[in-house]
């Protein structure tokens, strides 16, 4: 278990086994089944969010030779070679590293030959936004003639910084952040699979601190394996592990404000500080707490989408304190606490900038 690498272990090899992006994977499916294949595909998203699997996947059915429907079967050459990482028809390259002319005139030069062995020669370019200018016009020159044998999905975290001709060019699929309950589900397999025994409770704050990103959920489940001995996974074991601060801090500090207590406000920050918590993780968690009772102050609608598994309470709780505070003061309470944040990295008295940011909020 120790030495075990989980998103890439548990890496979908159907889309079966791809856990949300419905609206893309429907589509993809689709045009394969249908064969009605685009020469350029831009997928585009939040990171770990499942692009490049996605664009794997792709790649694999489209040269399945025994393919059912639009799933790859994995055991014809074909799939054999993709799975073992050895089909040098399909072509992986990370644009942050190899973001010049020369790289993508060498792509040029050899996009011009035929497959030697798929049906498809799949380029997949990740981080597409990142090329030079030079090699954009050289990747654009390819995309105007594609040769009819060639595939090519470019992969973005930032969409915005795509030429506009290259984008255009492209079949674009928009990646949306996973939802609270697909990434839940994903760990809950992965753990049942593995055989580890870990409550729902630490399953949540492994989700909540990966911010929509499988792939961080995933390595930070690894992580909290390769430190934790074999037993029993509880929530309490792993905060430390992921440098957390309990979520219940937030909530305290907070009805401190509206009780307008200074004085209380800046002795709990300060004893938070000397039990050992770390300041900028206590502005985040702060300032992520404040932002979702301001959204329940807008909507109350939102208590399930903004604590996703959280306890009766604990939404009773927030649900109460938004009620308590009025929407100028927090949208105001909020712009100090993120210039506090942003303060604190600079100041030789680190907690002096959230004190501050504190007082006036509770003043006002």
């Amino acid at each position: 278990m120790q030495n075990l690498v989980l998103y890439r272990k548990y890496r979908p090899q159907t889309f079966k086994e791809f856990f949300g992006q419905e609206h893309v994977v429907k589509t993809v499916m689709n045009e394969i089944e249908s064969g009605k294949i685009s020469h350029a595909y831009l997928f585009s998203g939040h990171r770990g969010t499942g692009k490049t699997t996605l664009a794997r996947l792709f790649a694999k059915a489209v040269n399945c030779q025994n393919r059912k429907g639009a799933e790859p079967c994995n055991k014809c050459p074909s799939c054999l070679e993709i799975n073992k990482g050895r089909a040098i028809d399909l072509i992986e390259i990370d644009a942050a590293s190899n973001r010049g002319i020369d790289e993508i005139r060498s792509l040029r030069e050899g996009i011009r030959f035929s497959p030697t062995f798929l049906k498809y020669k799949v380029l997949i370019l990740d981080e597409a936004h990142q090329l030079s200018k030079d090699a954009a016009n050289a990747l654009l020159k390819i995309l105007e003639e594609p040769p009819p044998y060639a595939v090519f999905i470019l992969a973005t975290t930032e969409a915005h910084k795509m030429i506009p001709t290259i984008a255009s060019r492209c079949q674009r699929f928009d990646f949306h952040k996973l939802s609270f309950e697909d990434m839940i589900k994903k760990l809950e397999w992965v753990c049942k699979s593995e055989g580890i025994d870990i409550e729902k409770e630490a399953l949540t704050l492994i989700v909540a601190s990966a911010e929509g990103s499988l792939r961080d959920a995933e390595g930070k489940l690894n992580q909290i394996l390769n430190f934790l001995p074999k037993g029993k996974i509880r929530a309490e074991d792993i905060k430390g592990i992921l440098g957390l601060v309990d979520t219940s801090l937030p909530r305290e500090l907070t009805e401190i404000m509206i009780k307008k207590d200074k004085a209380l406000a800046l002795k709990f920050l300060n004893d938070k500080i000397e039990e050992g918590v770390d300041l900028q993780e206590f502005i985040k968690s702060l300032i992520d707490y404040l932002r979702k009772i301001l959204m329940l102050k807008i909507d109350s609608k939102l208590i399930d989408i903004l604590l996703p598994g959280e306890t009766k309470e604990v939404k009773q709780t927030a649900e109460k304190q938004a009620e308590k505070f009025k929407e100028e003061g927090l949208r105001k309470t909020l712009e100090l606490l993120l210039e506090a944040e942003n303060k604190t990295k600079y100041s030789s008295i680190q907690q002096l900038p959230l004190e501050l940011a504190l007082i006036e909020a509770i003043e006002e």
